[in-house]
Parts: C-alpha cells; structure tokens; sequence
C-alpha cells in the first residue's frame, strides 16, 4: 500500500519503519536535518533498533518535506506529530496535526486518517464535527523512548479507535509488520481508546511517585529503602517491574499526559490524578533539598537525561532540581555530551569528564553510570537497581 506518515519523532519514524517492510511509505517532516538524515539511512534520535533497520536496504522508505505530494496519493495517512501541553490553555496542543489535517483535505479528502499523537479526551469527535465527512480514526501508541521500534515490532497490544473493517485494515497494516505473534488487538470507539492512552500512562506515573514517595519517607527516616522496595515487590499483586526509585517522572509523556487527564477531570470528581502531578512536584523538591543540604560550593549534573542510552531531556526531573539549587545561589555545572553549546541555562557544560569530577562537590545523577565509580563518594542518586 502508499502510506504516508507526518512527524519524524520517535512514534512517526518507528511506525514508518515498520510499514515500510512490506508498503511504499513517505515520512513528513518540517526540519530537513532529519529527512536528510533518514533520506541517508541514519537516524534523526537514539534508538538501536531504528539504526539497525534504517541500514537495510530493503525498506521501502522515503522521507521528504512535501507533504502535499506525499499525502495526495496515499491510501492511508498517519499523524504523528508533537502535541505538547500548553500550560496557559491548561490542554494539550494539537495544532499540529490540524495543520497537517487542513493539507490533506486539500489534496486528498476521502483518505483514511490515523492519529497516533496523543490528544485530548474527546478530540476525534470534535475534529469529526468540525472537518465533515472526514475519515479520521484514533489509534493510541505505547512506545517506550529509545525502543520505539522494538515496541512496534514486540507491541503489548493494538488498540484502534473504531469498530469497521477499515479499523481492521489498519490493525492487519501493524500486525503485518510485527515480529511478536498472537497479539491483542482491541477495537474501541474514539474517545475510549484516547482515555485508555492516557489512563496508561496516568497509571505508570502513579508507581513511579509511588515508590518514589516510599523512597523520599526512607531517606528521611534513615531507612534502607531497597530492603523496603524489595520486600513490598515480593507481593506477586505489585510485582518487582517499574519499581527503582528516581528524581521523578519526565520525558516525552508523562508529565503531559498525567496533567492533560487533570485537566479532563474537569467538573469530575478526583483526588488521585491531580495528586500524581503534584507528587512529582514534591519529589523535585525533596531531592533539591538533599542536595542543598549537603551544603556544596559546586553541583554537577551529570546527564540532563532521564535514562541511560537515550538523547532526550525535555521534561526531564533534573531540569526542576536543577532550577530549584541555583535559585538557592549555588553553582551548577553540567555535563552532557549532547549539548554543544558553552553553557545551558546560564550554568558552565563541562566538556571534559574529568574536569567535571574535579570542579564539583556534589555530582548529580539519575541514574548511576560506571564513569562516575571513582568518585562515587561524593554522587548523589536515588538509583537502587541500576536500571531504568
């Protein structure tokens, strides 16, 4: 089939990848570094399982900045597009993919449109009534950052917003191009299967504050937090996965996905969801506070990211404790072999490890790197099962 895919993020280059297996598939972007680069085989984010298949030279591929010519002969449109959360609107973003539906109406009106951004509770439906006779179906994705690929290859589930058989089409497009057999595949209406992506993450985000707040009552009570984790976890019911303690959730999802889900509970009775947001809050200001009181002329951040192997800090938990120490006055200095620049939010980058060690008193880290054993005295992490 032609498929054409709008956004070169994570989710729109993972899932072109995988359709371009067995379809001639046209990935859109607005930044010709990353058609460049995926026009070359490389890729544009950190991701193993894309580079691999990105050197295949059997992916029936293609990236460009047209989207008109990619969207006009397609037999199925895929919006992956960023949908960030506005904070003086209190919603999610969507422009974006408005602004793609508005050049494919115009090029190709009766086409079948996938959404795979994350949106509001409710948003298919109004788009329904907005842009009419639209063919518009929702279809949530569960990707993880740095196996995005992997997790469209070995998906946990398929859930489409519509009961039809095009739904079904779309269902067999992903299945087609999966390696895991003997997937579950679920139908829903639209606004179902958009609550369902944000009540996912919602709950990934209630463990982490979970065992992040069973963490903080440890640290403060001088009690060894992993014997406590390890023993609660033995409960088959809560299990030992998503359970290592951390300076709070960031990333690509779930603050904006916990704060969108606030901000749909509107008129509705809750105590849980806005506590999760406000969990995380209380975290960040739990850890600056540790730091602080330490009582460190230098604080080096090692690594802006939330995990290990991956290119991404937007959101990240380290941002806030980063903020909140030099509000107190203190030096901070970075380190992160992803920026470029001499300094980043008016802190010093440190470009030489070493040098890094010797400027700082206190080193920061989410989680813990053997780079950083030799000084380990003097680390800061809440990481207690070297893992993600």
């Amino acid at each position: 089939m032609r498929i054409a895919v709008a956004g070169a993020g994570y989710v729109g280059l993972s899932i072109a990848i995988l359709l371009s297996q067995d379809n001639d598939v046209k990935l859109v972007d607005v930044i010709p570094e990353k058609v460049d680069l995926v026009n070359d085989r490389k890729s544009p984010v950190e991701d193993k399982e894309i580079q691999e298949f990105l050197s295949m030279n059997n992916l029936r591929l293609e990236a460009t900045l047209n989207g008109k010519s990619a969207y006009a002969d397609a037999e199925y449109i895929i919006i992956a597009t960023p949908t960030n959360y506005d904070a003086d609107k209190n919603y999610f973003d969507t422009s974006s993919i408005e602004a793609v539906i508005d050049v494919i109406i115009e090029v190709n009106h009766d086409v079948p449109i996938i959404i795979k951004s994350t949106v509001p509770v409710g948003y298919t439906a109004c788009i329904r009534e907005k842009y009419e006779n639209i063919n518009i179906i929702f279809s949530p994705e569960f990707l993880r950052e740095g196996k995005a690929l992997y997790d469209n290859l070995y998906p946990s589930r398929i859930i489409v917003g519509e009961k039809s058989e095009r739904a079904e089409s779309f269902a067999g497009l992903l299945l087609q191009g999966a390696i895991k057999t003997d997937i579950p595949v679920l139908y829903t209406d639209s606004t179902e299967a958009e609550a369902i992506k944000l009540f996912a993450n919602s709950y990934l985000a209630l463990r982490i504050a979970f065992f992040n707040e069973l963490d903080t009552y440890a640290e403060i009570r001088g009690l060894d937090s992993k014997q406590i984790i390890d023993g609660v976890c033995l409960d088959p019911r809560i299990g030992s996965e998503y359970n290592n303690p951390s300076f709070g959730f960031g990333g690509y999802c779930l603050p904006k996905d916990t704060k969108q889900l606030r901000a749909n509970y509107e008129d509705v009775p809750q105590n849980i969801i806005g506590a999760i947001v406000e969990s995380n809050r209380t975290r960040k200001d739990h850890i600056a506070e540790m730091i602080i009181r330490k009582k460190p002329k230098v604080v080096g951040i090692y690594r802006l990211t939330m995990k290990k192997n991956s290119d991404n800090f937007r959101a990240s938990a380290v941002l806030g404790i980063m903020k909140r120490i030099k509000g107190k006055g203190i030096e901070v200095v970075v380190f992160e072999p992803q920026l470029k620049d001499a300094s980043y939010f008016n802190s010093k980058v440190i470009k030489n490890l070493d040098d890094f060690k010797m400027l700082s008193d206190v080193i920061i880290s989410n989680r813990m790197n053997n780079e950083l054993m030799d000084v380990q005295e003097r680390v800061y992490t809440r990481d207690l099962f070297n893992r993600d």
